[in-house]
């Protein structure tokens, strides 16, 4: 008896199991059909078990059902236009259990979403929330993600100049600091330890050349693989966004740029003598002596060795290189710490592969000292960026564009006058007369100097525009030109008077706004096309942008008289009353301007990176094709006109 009950018990079990299985079993097919043009229509079709239904797509909110959910997350080229449309007609009726009206769909529910693809190919991720309930109960809410490929025979493949243009730079920079670095006090020593250890390594020249290959391949893996572990563990955790939230921390907030600030100041003060900073010895002798080995064992420590030696000097250099790729791309940071690492361990390897080499090299002595306070005094020009930084992004008003400038003309002219031996520290050498090498360099930085002066009064050194603050940040600017305002309109939007207009502004005095909903009443008000500006206080291509592109006199007129302007911070720090606030699908709650701003990009652009620009109508259509990053003016110029001509079609 026992056991039959125990077998009746199972079966009813499995029966259970089999339903809420069964039930839970809501299949899900799209397809992609083409509208006209560049607009395509994506239709999602669930099949939904027979004896349930399915809610529609309102919201309920917290006592009513779970209506049936889509989010999308276009990539960079799809632009979503409108909302998600219910092509099956719900069921309506009012439910006495909820107290309210509901919509149900069974069997088959189809949905569509129209968007606008700007690509030859393109993807769009699609996160789907529904809750399936039949006369007696409601199975717990399920969800699915699918991706989508989107392909635009019509399009032109874009072209990843601007992008690539902007990688190339950072590369190039880093290898720049890669070389720079093996010139520093802590590195140039290991030079001869380097000689030494593969000249008595190995008898086999075969042999030789293969742990050299490998100690130049473990240089680059010690700075290289840390940082990408480290956004690799952020990407495939947390996803793009989270990638993206820690980028934008990294770059933008006090915490970090102020840190980074001390660490420059500090390291300036120890290349000028006032003290020394090195690693415990403990953990560099450990790492020594494991290096004895003659197997890839030693040569990994005597790699590490070096790594952890030439940190002190290499460091700063280090974090500079990674703020300087962290706006956003996943790759630029791996990329540009990859490029540094090479430089940095080139030259080692090749005196690994060909120890005699070394007999050519000069010695170390006094003008290591020399490298190392010129050094000193780039670190403090380098520190002030991330203090300036964190002034713009919080509105501190500590560092104006003449304050900063003030500080770099006396920071190089100091170092002009060491490079002439009129300044000595503790540990130079008397210069007894002045080297060519000497003078040349003392003759560029005097001119740079000279450079720097005239933006004083507002000149707009555009070779310097990525690292000072905003023009507009300066109190005095010679011969500024001031343009007429845009006519003001009834609904109180005159400047002044705009939203954050207290403490945003607009290169070459531009008129504009920094709400997009407020803007877009206002295009509308005017008739103009409304042009876009993703940027950033901490955005360095944005503020060359500004000064190497929008001056322009062509790029200025149709910027003033063409179009309604609207910036969209990405990196502002400012917390909006709680009626501003934003909460995302996740349920995350935004409270500043540049996360909104930023989330806004993210998910209708599928951008994370500044400068974006974007042409719209007043109603949020997408006219041309965005553009970001490309210092080329007459491929700005005929952007602009393009999207004036689709405005006009």
């Amino acid at each position: 008896m026992n056991k039959k009950l125990l077998t009746l018990l199972l079966c009813v079990i499995s029966m259970l199991t089999a339903s809420i299985a069964g039930a839970q079993n809501v299949t899900w097919k799209h397809s992609v059909k083409h509208l006209e043009n560049d607009i395509y229509q994506i239709v999602f079709e669930a099949s939904i078990p027979e004896g349930f239904h399915m809610y529609d797509t309102s919201d309920y909110g917290p006592t009513g059902p779970t209506g049936t959910k889509f989010e999308f997350t276009p990539g960079q080229d799809v632009s979503l236009i409108d909302s998600i449309e219910m092509l099956t007609q719900p069921h309506k009726y009012y439910d006495e259990i909820y107290k309210m009206e509901i919509g149900t769909l069974e069997k088959k529910a189809r949905f569509a979403q129209k968007v606008k693809v700007g690509a030859a190919k393109e993807t769009i991720k699609t996160y789907i929330e529904w809750m399936i309930c039949n006369d007696g109960s409601c199975m717990p809410p399920d969800d699915t993600e699918i991706t989508i490929e989107l392909s635009n025979a019509d399009a032109p493949v874009k072209s990843d100049s601007s992008t690539n243009s902007s990688l190339w730079g950072l590369i190039i920079e880093a290898i720049l600091w890669g070389f720079a670095a093996l010139l520093t006090p802590c590195v140039f020593p290991m030079v001869p330890m380097t000689v030494s250890f593969f000249m008595k390594g190995s008898s086999n020249p075969v042999q030789g050349r293969f742990r050299a290959s490998m100690y130049g391949l473990f240089i680059v893996a010690l700075y290289t693989l840390p940082i990408a572990v480290i956004i690799l563990i952020t990407k495939f955790v947390g996803g793009d966004s989270v990638t993206a939230d820690i980028f934008n921390w990294l770059a933008t907030h006090w915490l970090p740029n102020i840190l980074f600030f001390i660490v420059f100041m500090v390291f300036a003060a120890s290349f000028f003598g006032a003290f020394e900073i090195t690693l415990p010895s403990s953990i560099i002798n450990k790492s020594d002596s494991k290096s004895d080995s003659k197997g890839l064992g030693g040569v990994f420590f005597m790699a590490l060795t070096l790594v952890l030696v030439s940190f002190s000097c290499t460091g700063p250099i280090v974090g500079s290189v990674l703020i300087k790729s962290t706006s956003g791309e996943f790759w630029s940071p791996i990329i540009t710490m990859l490029a540094f690492s090479i430089a940095f361990s080139l030259p080692f390897t090749l005196l690994a592969f060909f120890p005699s080499l070394l007999k050519k090299m000069p010695k170390s002595g006094g003008w290591l000292n020399s490298v190392k306070v010129v050094l000193g005094f780039i670190e403090i020009a380098l520190g002030f960026k991330f203090l300036s930084v964190a002034d713009q992004t919080y509105h501190w008003g500590l560092l104006d564009r003449e304050i900063y400038l003030a500080i770099w003309i006396v920071c190089f002219s100091l170092l002009g006058l060491y490079l002439l031996g009129k300044i000595r520290f503790e540990n130079d050498s008397e210069v007894k007369h002045l080297t060519v090498g000497r003078l040349a360099l003392s003759i560029t930085v005097f001119a740079f100097v000279v450079y720097m002066i005239p933006g004083m009064w507002g000149a707009p050194l555009k070779g310097l525009s990525g690292y000072l603050p905003p023009i507009q940040s300066q109190d005095f600017v010679l011969g500024q030109y001031t343009p007429a305002s845009q006519p003001a309109v009834s609904y109180n939007v005159t400047p002044g008077q705009r939203k954050y207009s207290d403490f945003l502004q607009l290169p070459h005095k531009l008129d504009g706004f920094f709400d997009l909903k407020e803007a877009q009443e206002y295009a509308a008000k005017v008739g103009k096309p409304l042009f876009i500006d993703f940027t950033g206080h901490g955005c360095v291509n944005c503020r060359n942008m500004e000064i190497q592109v929008w001056s322009d006199p062509q790029v200025l007129e149709l910027l003033r008289n063409e179009y309604v302007i609207v910036a969209l911070y990405c990196d502002d720090k400012k917390v909006l009353p709680e009626s501003e606030w934003i909460t995302t699908e996740s349920g995350k709650v935004l409270k500043s301007l540049g996360k909104i701003n930023s989330h806004y990009a993210i998910t209708t652009f599928g951008v994370n990176a500044q400068p974006y620009y974007v042409i719209q109508d007043s109603k949020g259509n997408t006219l041309t094709e965005p553009r970001g990053y490309n210092l080329s003016i007459e491929g700005f110029v005929d952007f602009l006109k393009n999207g004036i001509a689709a405005y006009k079609k």
